[in-house]
C-alpha cells in the first residue's frame, strides 16, 4: 500500500497537444492534488487518453509545462497494451517491478562491498538509505502484492512461465493491470482500468483503490466506478480542447454540469431576446426617422431639426449595440453526439451471407467444442430471443460468441446458422487502417464512400470533420465508434454483441442502451458493464470453465414462454 508523499505534486500549466494539424489540448491548466481520487471523462476522441499519457510522460507536450512529482513511483496502465508476445508473464512482472528490481540489485552490490568485514561509515550510509528506500517502496511485499493483484483480477491459474501469446486479450489487459499494482506506486494513471474485468475483479479492483493511500487518476466509462471510487471528476471538452474540474465526485460532477448548462441555455435566451427588442428598436426608429421628412405635421425649423437629431442619436445608440450583441453572440449549449439509429431487421427474402435462409433458429450449436475453452452440447437461438452471456474471464464467453458469428470453427460440432448477423467483437484490429473513416464505413458497399457520408453522419457518432480522418488516427472510443455505425447500418436478425459498452462515452451508452431496447430481433451478448447487465432484459447463460452453469437449451420465441422441443 503506497503512501502519500507531502511533496508529491501532478500539475499542467497551458498545456497544448495536436496530431497534425488536429489540435487535442489547448492551453490546458490543471492540478490533481495528492491523495485524491480522480475520474477522467469525456466524449470519444476528445483527448482523455491523451491527457494520461501526457501525465505519464509517454507523449510529450507542443507547449507548456507538466509537473509529476511522486517520490513513490508512478505506474501507467495504458488502454492499448505494449507486452511483448514472446514474453511470458514473469517478465511482465519483472518488468512492473524493474524500479525494485534494481534496487535489489544495488542492495546486493553493496552487500558484497561490504564482505570485507571492514565498511565504511559511508559505505554503511549508503546501505542504510537502500535499504530504507527499498522498505518505502514495500520492497518486501512485492511478491505477495503480486500474488494478491494475480489473484484478485482473476489471474492466479496462470503458471509465471506462460507464454503471454497464448493469452486472451482480456487475460492479458488483467496482467497488465495486476502488474501496475503489484509495483505499489504512489500515483496511479490507469485508462480503462475496469474493461475486461469480471464483477468479483472490479469489486477487488475498487477495494484495492479505495485502500489506496496515494493519488489516482482513472479515465473510465464505467458509471458504477466513478461512483463508487473517485473524488474529483476531470471532464476533457473535445469543442473547447480544454479540461474542466468538478468536486464531491461523480455527483457533484452531474449536478453542477446540470446547473452550468441551465445557466448557458439561459444565457442563451437573454442574449436572443435582447437581439430582438435591439432590432425592432432600430427598425422602429429607422422608419420614424425616415417618416420625418414626409410629415407636414413634425413642424418646422429648428424644432424640426432638433426631433430628427434626437431620432437619430437614438437609431445611432441601438445600431451600436446591435453590432455589440453581434459582435458577442452566446452560442447555443454543444448538443451532445448521440446515437440515434434505429437498429433494422433483415428482410427474410435476403439471402445471408455465411448461413441458410428459411423459417427456424437463427442459430443453433449443437456439440460444440473449442479446445479447452468451450464445451456446449446445445444452444438454440430463436428470432427475438434475449440472451445475456455471464461468467468469470476466461470461462469461454467470447469464444462462444465468435463461434455464434461464425468468426471461430468450433473443432467439433455443428453450427447451424439461418438470417443475418451483425458481430461486435470485443477487440479492435491491432493494427487499424489507414483509410479514412468514411472508407471504412462505406467499405464493401457499392457506390462511392461520399455517397454515404449523410448516413453515418445522421447517426450523430462523428462530425463532418471527423470523415476524412484516417482510422489510425482515431482514438480506440472512435474506432469503437466505427464498429458500431457499421453495425447498425447493416441489417441483422441476430446481434452478437461482446462488450457493446467498452471504450464508449456514458452518454452513449445509455443511447446504445435504448436502441437495443426497440430492436426486435435476436440479441446475444457478453458484458462486465453493471449498469447493462442491471438493465437487461431476457435470459441468462452462465459458463465456468466453458460450461454451461443454467440449461443453454432453453429457448425463448418473440417473448413466449420457454420451452425446449
Amino acid at each position: 500500500m503506497s503512501l502519500q508523499h507531502p511533496r508529491a505534486q501532478l500539475a499542467m500549466n497551458d498545456v497544448s497537444k495536436a496530431y497534425g494539424d488536429r489540435s487535442v489540448l489547448d492551453q490546458v491548466s490543471l492540478t490533481v492534488r495528492p491523495g485524491e481520487k480522480t475520474g477522467v471523462i469525456g466524449e470519444n476522441g476528445s483527448g482523455k487518453s491523451t491527457l494520461l499519457r501526457l501525465m505519464a510522460g509517454a507523449e510529450t507536450p507542443d507547449s507548456g509545462e507538466i509537473i509529476v512529482s511522486f517520490p513513490g513511483g508512478t505506474g501507467y496502465l495504458a488502454q492499448m497494451l505494449t507486452l511483448d508476445p514472446r514474453s511470458t508473464v514473469q517478465d511482465a512482472v519483472d518488468a512492473a517491478l524493474a524500479g525494485l528490481r534494481a534496487l535489489e540489485r544495488l542492495i546486493r552490490s553493496a552487500e558484497e562491498g561490504m564482505s570485507d568485514g571492514n565498511p565504511t561509515d559511508a559505505r554503511l550510509a549508503a546501505y542504510g538509505d537502500l535499504l530504507a528506500a527499498y522498505e518505502e517502496r514495500g520492497g518486501y511485499q512485492a511478491d505477495a502484492r503480486t500474488d494478491a493483484a494475480l489473484h484478485g483480477l482473476g489471474l492466479g491459474h496462470l503458471t509465471r512461465d506462460r507464454v503471454l501469446a497464448t493469452l486472451s486479450g482480456g487475460e492479458q489487459s488483467r496482467l497488465a493491470l495486476a502488474c501496475v499494482l503489484a509495483a505499489a506506486p504512489e500515483l496511479l494513471l490507469l485508462d480503462e482500468p475496469t474493461n475486461h474485468l469480471d464483477a468479483a475483479a472490479v469489486a477487488w479492483l475498487e477495494e484495492h483503490l479505495r485502500a489506496h493511500r496515494g493519488t489516482v487518476v482513472a479515465v473510465t466509462h464505467d458509471r458504477a466506478f466513478l461512483e463508487r471510487i473517485t473524488t474529483v471528476i476531470l471532464e476533457v471538452d473535445r469543442d473547447l480542447r480544454s479540461v474542466s474540474r468538478y468536486g464531491d465526485g461523480w455527483d457533484g460532477y452531474r449536478t453542477a454540469k446540470a446547473a452550468a448548462r441551465r445557466r448557458w441555455a439561459q444565457e442563451r435566451h437573454e442574449w436572443l431576446a435582447e437581439l430582438a427588442r435591439t432590432e425592432d428598436l432600430v427598425n422602429a426608429a429607422g422608419q420614424r426617422l425616415a417618416g420625418t421628412g414626409k410629415d407636414p405635421g413634425q413642424g418646422f425649423g429648428k424644432h424640426r431639426r432638433s426631433h430628427e437629431a434626437k431620432l437619430s442619436g437614438q437609431v445611432r445608440a441601438a445600431r451600436t449595440r446591435l453590432e455589440a450583441l453581434r459582435r458577442s453572440p452566446v452560442p447555443a449549449p454543444p448538443r451532445p453526439l448521440r446515437f440515434t439509429a434505429d437498429l433494422s431487421l433483415a428482410r427474410t427474402d435476403d439471402c445471408p451471407t455465411g448461413g441458410d435462409s428459411g423459417p427456424g433458429p437463427l442459430a443453433e450449436l449443437d456439440s460444440v467444442r473449442v479446445g479447452e475453452r468451450l464445451d456446449l452440447p446445445f444452444l438454440r437461438v430463436e428470432p427475438g430471443r434475449r440472451l445475456l452471456v455471464t461468467g468469470p474471464n476466461g470461462a469461454g464467453k467470447t469464444t462462444l460468441l465468435r463461434v455464434l458469428a461464425g468468426d471461430l470453427a468450433p473443432d467439433a460440432g455443428t453450427v447451424r446458422r439461418r438470417g443475418r448477423i451483425g458481430y461486435l467483437p470485443q477487440e479492435l484490429p491491432v493494427r487499424p487502417t489507414r483509410r479514412t473513416l468514411l472508407a471504412t464505413f462505406a467499405a464493401g458497399r457499392p457506390g462511392l464512400p461520399d455517397e454515404y457520408a449523410d448516413e453515418l453522419l445522421a447517426l450523430g457518432l462523428f462530425r463532418p470533420e471527423d470523415l476524412t480522418v484516417p482510422v489510425a488516427v482515431l482514438s480506440i472510443g472512435q474506432q469503437r465508434r466505427l464498429a458500431l455505425a457499421r453495425l447498425v447500418t447493416r441489417p441483422a436478425d441476430l446481434l452478437v454483441l461482446d462488450e457493446p459498452t467498452n471504450h464508449i462515452a456514458l452518454g452513449l451508452v445509455e443511447e446504445l442502451e435504448a436502441a437495443l431496447d426497440r430492436y426486435t430481433g435476436a440479441v446475444v451478448a457478453v458484458s462486465h458493464d453493471r449498469s447493462f447487465r442491471g438493465r437487461f432484459t431476457g435470459e441468462r447463460l452462465e459458463l465456468r470453465s466453458g460450461r454451461a452453469v443454467t440449461d443453454p437449451g432453453i429457448h425463448a420465441s418473440q417473448g413466449a414462454a420457454p420451452s425446449r422441443t
